[in-house]
């Protein structure tokens, strides 16, 4: 057994590591934000967030009453995209889609059958504006609806399909398309980032505002054991959290997990590097707890929901803020996250965005100590 009385460095190190986590224990707050929001956060993202274009509601005015008609129609209202919620005359649907009780309306116009029989046939398809991804994957869906209905009425007629390509897609990871296999793994960077960045934004500040902080000036340890002191009890609580999402993933939202636990474990603890440098340089600089969570909200949190990839692609976003993104740690650790559970183990991929966030962590810690070192003459 180690003497600490021979060690003092040792025995410092463990008083305030004792210190720092009977501080942790004590504050309700610290479990509501380790525990019960990621729980919150993920049921959110997994029930209650939902971006598959599956099932949307629309209305259908069917206006020929041929059997060509009528048989697109009863293929649309087959049809997994779409839910045909009411069907009728087009004027009573549109005051319907004014007051969003559907999402679109497909129109079979008149005389389609002949138009049919001729080589032709056009539908109509009216979508609200308001909500352009969603019209759009309307539109592209209700003409592969047409298209799928036209090539198999004339494969059963016996006249080859115009063109005479048969387009066969391949959706590679998730064949699914469900949107739940990459928003709730996307949402264990938002925990991480709650835990690393929030809470540890208010350990100094805490420290600062309760008059602790001289004296633990006044003692002989050193700024590294202080800084140490102050992260290792987060690191873990991050840790653990993490896992609790991931078995939430798996068991409960039936999330793949196609990778390896140790990818996983080792993503999450050099996220966690600049997470918790983020959140000490936040709280040793403003020295005041509620400046320093709002700081922490809009410099860590904000940054990690809106320009990371979780929620819009960076692809799509104008190239100032793709700019703007390379300095957001969470941008290098979403499609880590993402690609262990879907894809698996791709470490071409993971080791460059792993030591660019090891550098963030460099940088920010160098920065913390800088903010957080001795003024006693």
């Amino acid at each position: 057994m180690i003497d600490p009385a021979s060690h003092p460095r040792l025995a410092r190190f463990t008083a305030m590591m004792g210190k720092e986590t009977r501080q942790i224990l004590r504050d309700p707050s610290t479990f509501l934000i380790a525990f019960l929001l990621p729980v919150m956060l993920l049921f959110l993202m997994g029930y209650g967030v939902n971006l598959d274009a599956t099932s949307t509601r629309v209305g259908m005015a069917v206006e020929d009453d041929s059997g060509a008609a009528s048989s697109l129609a009863g293929a649309y209202a087959s049809s997994r995209y779409f839910d045909v919620v009411e069907t009728g005359p087009l004027q009573r649907l549109e005051a319907s889609l004014v007051s969003d009780d559907i999402r679109a309306i497909i129109v079979i116009p008149q005389d389609f059958g002949r138009d049919v029989a001729a080589g032709g046939g056009e539908v109509r398809v009216i979508t609200d504006g308001s909500l352009p991804n969603t019209a759009s994957f309307v539109a592209g869906q209700a003409e592969g609806v047409r298209a799928t209905w036209a090539a198999q009425r004339a494969s059963d007629s016996g006249v080859a399909a115009e063109p005479p390509i048969d387009l066969l897609s391949r959706f590679w990871f998730n064949p699914e398309l469900a949107s739940r296999n990459f928003l709730v793994p996307g949402s264990i960077a938002l925990v991480m980032t709650m835990i690393g960045s929030l809470l540890t934004a208010l350990v100094v500040a805490r420290e600062w505002e309760r008059g602790t902080l001289e004296a633990l000036m006044a003692t002989p340890i050193g700024m590294g054991e202080f800084l140490l002191t102050k992260i290792v009890p987060y690191f873990a609580l991050g840790i653990v959290s993490m896992t609790l999402c991931t078995l939430l993933a798996i068991f409960v939202f039936g999330v793949p997990f196609r990778g390896s636990v140790f990818a996983l474990f080792l993503i999450a603890s050099v996220y966690l590097v600049p997470a918790l440098g983020q959140g000490l340089l936040i709280s040793s600089a403003l020295k005041n707890q509620f400046v320093a969570s709002q700081v922490a909200l809009l410099t860590a949190f904000l940054p990690t929901m809106l320009l990371s990839g979780f929620v819009f692609e960076i692809a799509s976003m104008p190239k100032p803020i793709q700019a703007l993104t390379y300095i957001v740690p969470a941008r290098y650790l979403i499609p880590q996250i993402q690609t262990v559970f879907i894809a698996g183990d791709d470490w071409g991929l993971f080791l460059p965005d792993m030591a660019i966030l090891l550098g963030f962590g460099a940088v920010l810690f160098g920065l913390c100590v800088r903010f957080t070192r001795r003024r006693i003459a």
